[in-house]
């Protein structure tokens, strides 16, 4: 099989594009044949050298759609679809970036659908992630607001549509004043221009704070989305764009304004729900959901697609066809 293996971090020119053999799958493993994958900041991470717990050479990939080839356990049928998603999936054992990959039978979820394999490859992770975060974790409701910080993120540009459906009123922030349209067109009730901090423009649009905040940018951003929140109301953090994982000097009481609570959604944590998926897939076909990819690449395409995300010039789904 043709694979893009990493032997050591640094820029996307470290991919090496070369030839392995298929491992066969053992016990509660699956082989699948890779047909499409999502890029995610977290390989972007990895791939820098950001994950202590990766060691190398790897195979990076945290998520993919494909065909089941062989299941031991004979629970999954050949040929049927399946989505797999985290699960330590392109970190503790190689992952997506290849013609076929053996997965643990566990992170595995099979669908139905025509669509192309190219609209396949931007949902698993991207919609484990919202529908997680929004109704899990915010536990959103008709008629509340949201503020969306990282808007025109995949996953952002994905949580405004959901949370449009479900009723909300939606404030979506980005740092370039030229994507403004994109997040109107995609539902967005309000744009704010995010420089760090945005706690008094969001408070000039809805005086008494919003209900609820999905965090997308990460710790540099937190405090001030907290800023933004009405008594009672929540934050989630779930992304990481700024690439800062720690809080430094962190004192809770300081920190989190009284009343106001602050939760995470890991998509590794939480399994995604075949139903839910299924549901999801069926509103794309319907044309209720608008994936928003923003460039479709070849799997020879590794060090190019790399490139493109880490310039943050497209507003949606990165996604790869192997």
């Amino acid at each position: 099989m043709k694979a893009a293996v990493l032997y050591n971090p640094g820029g996307p020119e470290n991919f090496i594009i070369e030839t392995r053999p298929v491992r066969e799958p053992g016990k509660g493993e699956v082989l699948i044949k890779v047909k499409a994958f999502g890029l995610n900041r977290s390989e972007l991470m990895t791939r820098k050298g950001l994950s202590p717990s990766v060691s190398f050479p790897r195979i990076l990939g945290i998520e993919c759609v494909g065909e089941v080839v062989t299941d031991p356990s004979g629970y999954f049928a050949k040929k049927q679809k399946v989505a797999a998603v985290m699960g330590e999936m392109g970190r503790q054992f190689d992952g997506s970036y290849a013609e076929y990959t053996v997965l643990p039978k566990e992170i595995i979820v099979p669908f139905e659908s025509n669509l192309e394999w190219s609209t396949l490859g931007a949902i698993p992770e991207m919609f484990h992630t919202v529908s997680g975060s929004l109704h899990l974790a915010l536990k959103i409701k008709q008629e509340e607001t949201i503020l969306i910080r990282g808007g025109t993120s995949s996953v952002g540009m994905l949580a405004i549509q959901m949370a449009k459906n479900a009723g909300l009123k939606v404030i979506a922030t980005t740092r370039q004043k030229e994507k403004t349209g994109s997040l109107l067109n995609n539902g967005a009730d309000h744009v704010i221009i995010d420089d760090g901090n945005i706690s008094n423009r969001t408070r000039e649009i809805f005086p008494g704070g919003v209900n609820k905040v999905l965090e997308l940018v990460g710790t540099s951003t937190l405090k001030d989305s907290l800023l933004c929140v009405a008594q009672g109301g929540s934050v989630c953090f779930t992304g990481m764009l700024s690439e800062q994982w720690w809080i430094s000097n962190f004192v809770p009481m300081d920190y989190i304004p009284a009343t106001v609570n602050l939760t995470v959604f890991d998509s590794g944590q939480v399994k995604m729900d075949k139903d839910r998926l299924q549901a999801f897939i069926n509103d794309v076909e319907a044309g209720n959901i608008k994936l928003n990819i923003s460039h479709i690449f070849m799997l020879d395409d590794i060090v190019e697609a790399h490139r493109f995300m880490e310039s943050n010039a497209g507003s949606g789904k990165i996604v790869v066809v192997a």
